[in-house]
């Protein structure tokens, strides 16, 4: 008889509960909720600032890499030991190397902007602590 009571006294405070609102979880559990939702956010940040930098690296690699080839080719052609026809090539890593400073440029903004939001991130976790 008492589990009987015990059960109708439960399911009427839940009647109540609906009636007069909404029950809500512990707030200590809202908030490793929360941390974990930040966690996840941080390290989404953190891979994409990686991948951003590994780019950026490559990119810086392969551009110093044409610069000194066009370097070499424009002594070359200077000193007649290269033939003037390679003039288009030397406008082809001309090229090449204008869209590599203009890709390092927009990557190194992208990191930056990552920088600014983990940032922003890490404000927003310690105020809530």
């Amino acid at each position: 008889m008492a589990v009987y009571v015990a059960v109708q006294q439960f399911w009427k405070a839940n009647r109540m509960a609906s009636i007069f609102g909404f029950r809500s979880r512990d707030p200590a559990r809202d908030r490793q909720t929360d941390l974990q939702r930040y966690d996840r956010l941080a390290r989404l940040l953190d891979q994409i600032s990686s991948e951003i930098e590994a780019e950026k690296i490559g990119l810086e690699n392969r551009y110093r890499s044409k610069a000194t080839n066009a370097a070499f080719l424009v002594e070359a052609m200077e000193n007649g030991s290269a033939s003037t026809g390679k003039s288009s090539e030397v406008s082809e890593l001309t090229k090449s190397i204008l869209n590599c400073e203009r890709r390092i440029a927009e990557l190194a903004r992208q990191n930056g902007l990552m920088k600014e939001l983990r940032h922003s991130l890490d404000a927003i976790v310690d105020e809530s602590a």
